[in-house]
């Protein structure tokens, strides 16, 4: 698998990165309590703006799909839209989340209409825009969550909310808003929709799994939700069958982030710092291809006496014994497509400890992918 490009932001971790609809901007936070912007023009990354409004660690980022709107959420417990004004300057509105937790991911909705935040608050806020007092309120999810929130995903219809937590569990919501929706249509999760209905609950450890839930993504069309757990598994649950989840117990380390790729096929990524390829086929989930091909030298064209040399002077050898067969030189945090959608993406990128922001072609796997069976 050939690397498209690879960028780098400084020595500075990039924990999280989120990308505008023209993919040409990227916002990311070098683990700071800022957030930097880039643009791009033909190869080079220029800094564009800093967002700076955050007392601490920012821990997600999210860029509206379609408008040009930021939502960044810290350790702060706050959470802030931003806008960007005629001159270029980007305005901060703060979000009233009404937690006392650090606010730990935030995801906007298909619909830009409401995003969510999840928490160490044992909850979920869900947030949308009140136009009689123009300011962002919320409205929270709570029971049965007993845990910190990891992650969250939207469900295609605009409704469905998947959220993982820190005890094992995956659970699907609605997050519907009556003040500023209609009345959804039923899925194949369920048809009565109230604000915080439970649809699915799952245990990772019943599932096979185990760990914290560390991501989950909603599949193109909403019928599947996959998940990485911190016993490095990855697993997938039909919307049809709740009870039906297929978990692989993977030889790597744990993944912190995946994204769909195809209707039956997923990256994942995490602390083995290189990117794998899943595919769902006949019903179970198997290891495709690994993004990185990149091998290591063995001996680095080192010969050995040139090597007893340096380790009797230097009690080192001269090949680079600390460096990674892998791209990436630490783990990874966070995984984005940037060409495409879930249906049919073509290039992925991945962000990391490293601070790097490497992009990977996936559009040759396509077709090998066309012909899988998920049931």
């Amino acid at each position: 698998m050939a690397v498209a490009e690879k960028h780098s932001f400084g020595l500075e971790p990039i924990t999280t990165h989120a990308w505008n609809s023209t993919r040409d901007k990227v916002a990311l936070s070098p683990n700071s309590k800022d957030v930097l912007i880039y643009g791009r023009t033909g190869t080079e990354w220029r800094q564009q703006a800093m967002l700076d409004q955050h007392d601490l660690r920012v821990t997600g980022i999210d860029w509206a799909p379609k408008s040009n709107r930021i939502v960044t959420c810290a350790a702060d417990r706050n959470a802030y839209v931003w806008t960007q004004e005629a001159g270029g300057k980007w305005r901060p509105t703060l979000v009233l989340l009404r937690i006392n937790r650090a606010a730990t991911c935030v995801k906007w909705s298909p619909e830009e209409n409401k995003f969510a935040v999840g928490s160490g608050a044992r909850l979920i806020s869900v947030c949308y825009f009140e136009q009689e007092n123009d300011w962002w309120v919320s409205k929270h999810i709570k029971k049965p969550i007993r845990s910190t929130i990891t992650s969250l995903d939207w469900h295609p219809n605009n409704v469905l909310l998947a959220a993982g937590s820190t005890d094992f569990k995956v659970r699907v919501f609605s997050a519907y808003i009556k003040d500023i929706e209609g009345k959804p249509s039923a899925t194949c999760w369920g048809a009565k929709m109230p604000l915080g209905q439970l649809l699915a609950e799952v245990s990772a450890s019943s599932a096979g799994g185990g760990g914290w839930v560390h991501d989950v993504q909603f599949s193109a069309d909403g019928q599947l939700l996959a998940w990485c757990g911190h016993d490095a598994s990855v697993s997938v649950m039909d919307g049809a069958d709740a009870n039906r989840v297929m978990t692989l117990r993977t030889d790597q380390l744990p993944y912190r982030s995946l994204s769909w790729v195809g209707p039956a096929a997923l990256v994942a990524a995490g602390y083995s710092c290189c990117p794998m390829l899943y595919v769902i086929d006949g019903g179970a989930i198997r290891l495709a291809a690994k993004l990185d091909q990149s091998q290591k030298k063995e001996g680095g064209g080192v010969s050995a006496m040139r090597k007893f040399q340096s380790l009797d002077k230097q009690s080192r050898s001269e090949a680079d014994d600390t460096a990674l067969a892998t791209l990436h030189q630490n783990s990874i945090c966070t995984t984005r497509i940037v060409e495409g959608d879930r249906t049919a993406a073509r290039r992925v990128s991945t962000s990391g400890a490293d601070g790097l922001l490497v992009i990977w072609d996936v559009q040759p796997l396509q077709s090998s992918m066309a012909g899988l069976k998920i049931k």
